[in-house]
Order: C-alpha cells, then structure tokens, then sequence
C-alpha cells in the first residue's frame, strides 16, 4: 500500500487525491455545510430552521434552548442558557449538536455567524468523486518564498459576494516555459503557505479558482510548488463558504492543466 514516505512520486499523490476524497465526503465534511448564518441579519436570535436563540454578546455568543429544540452543548442536553465562543477544532468536535448535525460558531471580522453541517445534506448525497488531473512531474516546480517586510492586508471579494480582508505575507517565485511567475501567498500558523490563484483553467475546465498550500519553506526560502495538489476550495463543495476569491495578481497567464478539478454529482 502506498503511503507518504513512498518514493514513487505517483503513488503519494494518488493516495493523497484518494484521502481528499474520503476528506471531503466525511459526513461533517464540506459537502455537509447546508448554511453560514450570520446572527446580525437575525437581531431576534431565530435563525430558520436551526433551533434555538442565538444573540451575539460582544466577545462571546449565548444559546438558549428549550427541551423542544433538542440540542446538546459538550454532549449534554442543553436547557437554558450557554455561552459560546468560536469552535476551533474539527467540524465533529464541535460543543453543539442537534442529533447528527453539528451548529458551528465562528466570527470574521468582528461578526458571529453560525454554521450547520449536516450529514444528510442533499450535497453530500448527490457527491461523486472528485475529478483531478492524474500526477504529472512536469508540475512539480523548484520555487522560492520571498518574505515580505511586513504583512499587506487586502481587500478581496468573498464567494457570498462580501469583500473582506486578506493578510499576505510575501511572494511565492518559481518558473514556467523559462519565465517566473509569482502568487501572494499566507503564511498559516504551521509555517505553510496558502495561495488563491485562477489560471487559464479557471471556469472552463477547472473550477473559477483553487487553493495552493505548498509545505513550509526551507531556511533559505526554498519550497518545492507542486500543482499536482491544486486543491479545489471549500466552496466549490457547498456554496455555504465564504472563500475569497484570488488577490489581486493571483490570476497565472497559463494553463495549469493540473491538480483537483472539479467534483462529480450524480
């Protein structure tokens, strides 16, 4: 069986495509997201269809709940009232549950929203696969993270159609048909790095957009940028998440016939 210490180049990528699409099709993976609910477009706390009352209160977000509505907080069942912050961990470990449905609470910005994945979600049902580019070396490109000085915050519209902010922390370099091309890219608490990009793909046979997340750069700034493992972001499952669309230069002149596609419905 192949694993990720496999020398041959092919097999890893195949079992990390056939991971992502176990990943993706969990039953509190992305496809399970049926809404993103903002509780400042529900000032009386009643969000439709999710049980409960929930009020944003400055740093933290209360719940009340009656024995009706059939919630647990940590596992318990919940009458009263309970305080919330942002859930942190993965999507199953979530503090609230309605049966197999888990309500997330999150906050961007400044504004709390909450999210319901549900595993009986028509998304998930309807899933296939995804469809992905088999493994291709000639993509596997030398390249080199170029710090910026200090972090540059733009502004870039969102999937939901709101313009939110974007903090990049330097360039990531490599080559092309003899000429460099750069994407802005995030650098996550890990060290890794995360870029949005588009190419000539993008809306044709690719979906509009994809995420990069090459490995943490070496000391020196060297990264390997493997296009092999484009991903597809987290709204081409559900149309529920907010992904911002590519930064300003983030849009490749090429073709990059590579990497996750699109997904497969039945």
């Amino acid at each position: 069986m192949s694993t990720d210490t496999d020398l041959d180049p092919a097999r890893n990528w195949k079992n990390w495509h056939e991971r992502r699409i176990t990943a993706v099709s969990a039953p509190h993976g992305p496809l399970s997201l049926t809404g993103t609910h903002w509780l400042s477009d529900y000032p009386e706390g009643r969000i439709p269809a999710v049980p409960g009352v929930w009020r944003e209160r400055g740093d933290d977000v209360t719940l009340t709940a009656t024995p009706a509505d059939g919630l647990t907080v940590d596992g318990r069942p919940l009458t009263g009232e309970a305080v919330l912050t942002a859930d942190r961990g993965p999507i199953g470990e979530s503090r609230v549950a309605h049966g197999g449905r888990r309500l997330v609470v999150m906050r961007r910005e400044g504004l709390w929203a909450v999210r319901d994945f549900d595993p009986e979600s028509p998304a998930r049902g309807a899933f296939v696969t995804v469809e992905a580019t088999p493994y291709d070396d000639r993509w596997v490109l030398p390249g080199r993270f170029r710090p910026y000085g200090e972090s540059r915050t733009v502004r870039v519209e969102n999937a939901d159609g709101r313009e939110r902010g974007l903090a990049l922390a330097g360039e990531l370099a490599f080559s092309v048909g003899g000429s460099e091309h750069t994407l802005q890219a995030v650098v996550e608490p890990d060290g890794s790095l995360w870029a949005v990009f588009a190419d000539g793909t993008s809306g044709l046979t690719s979906y509009r957009f994809r995420f990069l997340r090459p490995s943490p750069p070496a000391a020196d700034g060297t990264v390997s940028v493997d296009l092999n493992r484009a991903l597809l972001p987290p709204c081409a499952f559900a149309e529920h998440f907010i992904c911002p669309f590519p930064p300003p230069g983030n849009t490749l002149s090429f073709e990059v016939p590579a990497g996750e596609r699109n997904i497969v419905v039945r």
